[in-house]
């Protein structure tokens, strides 16, 4: 047992109920609705997915703040708690519980629909990859995964506040800063917050790029890595290109961003166009749809369907297995934009305006040396450290070389 400030929960016990569920609908003014225990929308649920979208957030904002909201609500109902009668010590509960329990295991739909129970597996510690040197994700829920629950809660309750349909203390608190002069005033961060370490932007060594890329078995696939690794496009943008976007004669590439949703035509590199053009023959010949308003990019067995980015993940992960490495999609993106950001000749604003960054300080994480250049900088070091030891002292005034030649046979 747990027990603090009047809690006595068996959190590191606690398992997480599958009830309720996040679902995706074709009305545009509810793309996602969180359902209860009961199958029923929850409307406090509704109405702040209103708010966001009404503030220009896109349907896969609502969707990645839903999934934080479903979790919650789980845990609400494993502990028979009402959303607005909560308290500080049920949040902090539910943000001790994110440490020391580890992630549900999903039950296969196949287990699922044949009602086949089967033991769940046991989730060991990853260990590092030993081609991208990264972990895949462990046991547990991750720095990152519980600072964006915090924030989606914080949010959700702060909303509430402000509408006064929900508890009149947001059991989210905002953080305070402890140091400096503003020490005891409410921070931007929350109290339940956790810290998170400063990482470098993970890139694809050219090396391991080219053995990728060879992996790849189809035009269409090659043709997607080209362009990504070239401008920059985030993974889901690039699949948003309609078929009358590629201006090859340009280099350009036209896509939506991500937030904004608004269009814009991204410099590319010649061999992507190359490939494109290539799979573009292959797909026209097979029967896809040849339409300027169609979409660019398709999957390649019948019936066609414009290409997702769970298929095209899945492209990667083949290649991936091949390897056995775990390179993911965004890597492409670092890749890209480490590579536009050292180059001398290219001006760090323009690097920002490819990348689709608000804010300049965003592009310029990409400036420093990655870790591959860090690490052969290193052995550098190492080798001329040792050269210098090979070399010998000048010999002390009043010693001729000749005679030091002949006693140590010939060292100086």
């Amino acid at each position: 047992m747990l027990e603090t400030g009047g809690s006595t929960r068996d959190l590191a016990g606690f398992v997480l109920p599958d009830s309720g569920g996040l679902v995706e609908t074709e009305d545009p003014a509810r793309p996602w609705v969180l359902l209860d225990t009961a199958g029923a929308a929850v409307e406090s649920v509704a109405e702040f997915f209103a708010e966001l979208q009404a503030c220009g957030r896109p349907p896969s904002t609502l969707r990645s703040y839903g999934m934080d909201l479903l979790r919650w609500w789980r845990f609400l109902a494993g502990w028979d708690l009402s959303w607005n009668r909560v308290t500080r010590v049920d949040a902090r509960d539910f943000a001790r519980w994110m440490q020391v329990a580890p992630k549900p295991v999903r039950v296969h739909w196949r287990h699922r629909a044949s009602g086949r129970s089967s033991s769940p597996p046991v989730r060991r510690m990853s260990d590092p990859n030993p081609v991208t040197g990264r972990s895949t994700p462990g046991p547990m829920y991750s720095v990152r995964t519980r600072v964006h629950a915090e924030t989606v809660l914080r949010s959700f309750y702060d909303f509430h506040l402000d509408t006064g349909s929900g508890p009149i203390i947001n059991p989210f608190p905002a953080g305070r800063n402890r140091r400096g002069p503003t020490a005891g005033r409410r921070s931007h961060g929350g109290q339940y917050r956790p810290s998170v370490p400063a990482r470098m932007p993970r890139r694809i060594p050219d090396r391991r790029f080219n053995e990728l890329f060879a992996a790849l078995r189809y035009h269409r696939d090659r043709a997607l890595l080209a362009f990504w690794v070239s401008n920059g496009a985030r993974a889901e943008e690039l699949l948003t290109s309609r078929q009358r976007d590629p201006l090859p004669g340009e280099q350009l590439l036209g896509v939506l961003r991500k937030g904004t949703r608004a269009y814009q035509q991204l410099p590319s590199s010649p061999d992507a166009f190359v490939w494109l053009r290539l799979y573009q023959e292959e797909a026209w010949r097979a029967g896809v749809p040849r339409d300027p308003a169609a979409g660019l990019w398709w999957t390649l067995r019948r019936p066609y369907r414009p290409l997702s980015y769970h298929a095209a993940r899945a492209m990667l992960n083949r290649a991936n297995t091949l390897l056995g490495a775990n390179w993911t999609l965004h890597d492409l993106r670092h890749t890209a934009a480490y590579r536009m950001a050292r180059d001398p000749k290219l001006a760090l604003t323009d690097v920002q305006w490819v990348l689709g960054h608000a804010h300049l300080s965003t592009t310029q994480i990409y400036v420093p040396a990655g870790r591959e250049e860090i690490v052969e900088a290193v052995r550098a070091h190492h080798d001329r450290q040792e050269q210098l030891a090979r070399i010998p002292e000048v010999p002390a005034a009043g010693y001729r070389p000749e005679a030091l030649n002949d006693l140590f046979g010939g060292a100086w």
